[in-house]
């Protein structure tokens, strides 16, 4: 029924304006976000079909969240309902040099910190399916969210999916070593590993000589049958170089680096991740689906907000060498 299926937390957004401090701010920038919600939003933009399965209150905020996801096409159709739950909420803070952008998190006791194994009907709901994504956020956020995620995974894995896993360590959600022993077991059921420069190091030590090195361990470790990692040189805060290098089948594959005027960075990640499967899903190779993922992450920073506010047309444009920094009219 869906080429995708992911499965994560949403939370309300909350961003300064004008680069106020929170302290400071007197009004707020209202989105809503989520790792695994911004690859289906990118998917779903690019033409394929997805599914979004979380838990969520039963009140205005938790309707705001299916509303954004059901404008972009994704279907919501899987969430689960909660009485006297609440929505996980971060505020953001833009920085400008020497200051970095910082995120605070007040999403303790979410509605989907509170899912339960046997909650969700993963039979029915991988029915048909082709995929499944999840991210290294959701096992973070409760020792039932660790353990759904991992019945999930087991469960796409005896469905046949291809399973993507974005490594996406968070240190305000758990320590690495809690992330090491949660996280390690998972990834036998993994294809697809999607992690940054960072990630790999803290959450599994392993490190290399080069990112070519530290891909090739960590399929040798876990057996995945792609290892994605995105690079990103930060020359301020608001200019970036970004790239990516992709293993498969024991061969590197490499792509341009983009230099990035930056509007906003969350959810980059989420969109290379969201071009990458698009191009594997529809069968264009590794090769130029590293492409597509690339193109969707330097897209994703011009765009305000976590989502993926890019067409299928403009990542092609851009593939194309078709970009035109005139107004377009």
């Amino acid at each position: 029924m869906f080429d995708i299926v992911a499965f994560g937390e949403v939370q309300l957004r909350l961003a300064t304006r004008n680069f106020e401090r929170l302290e400071q701010a007197t009004t707020l920038d209202v989105k809503i976000g989520g790792a695994e919600l911004n690859v289906m939003v990118t998917l779903q933009r690019l033409g394929l079909k997805t599914s979004y399965v979380t838990r969520l209150p039963k009140n205005p905020l938790g309707r705001m969240v299916q509303n954004k996801a059901r404008e972009h096409g994704v279907d919501t159709s899987n969430v689960i309902w909660s009485d006297g739950d609440r929505l996980g909420v971060y505020f953001l803070e833009f920085g400008a040099l020497p200051r970095p952008s910082s995120i605070l998190y007040d999403r303790a006791n979410s509605a989907i910190s509170r899912i339960q194994s046997g909650m969700v009907d993963w039979d029915n709901i991988f029915a048909g399916a082709k995929a499944f994504h999840v991210t290294g956020i959701t096992p973070a956020l409760s020792p039932s969210c660790l353990e759904v995620t991992g019945e999930a995974l087991r469960k796409a894995r005896e469905k046949g999916l291809l399973v993507s896993f974005d490594l996406n360590y968070r240190a305000k959600l758990w320590s690495q070593e809690q992330a090491k022993a949660g996280l390690s077991p998972l990834m036998q059921y993994v294809d697809v590993l999607i992690t940054t420069e960072e990630d790999t190091a803290r959450v599994f030590q392993i490190e290399g000589s080069d990112w070519k090195e530290v891909a090739r361990k960590l399929a040798d470790n876990f057996g995945f049958k792609i290892v994605a990692i995105t690079l990103r040189e930060n020359i301020t805060v608001w200019r970036n170089n970004w790239t990516a290098i992709v293993l498969a089948d024991g061969k590197i594959y490499e792509d341009r680096t983009y230099e990035v005027e930056v509007v906003d960075r969350v959810g980059s990640g989420d969109a290379f991740a969201g071009g990458f499967l698009y191009g594997y899903l529809t069968g264009k190779g590794i090769e130029a689906s590293l492409k597509y993922g690339n193109a969707g992450a330097v897209l994703k920073h011009s765009c305000p907000g976590d989502l993926a506010w890019f067409t299928l047309d403009e990542v092609e444009k851009l593939l194309a060498g078709k970009g035109d920094l005139r107004i377009s009219r």
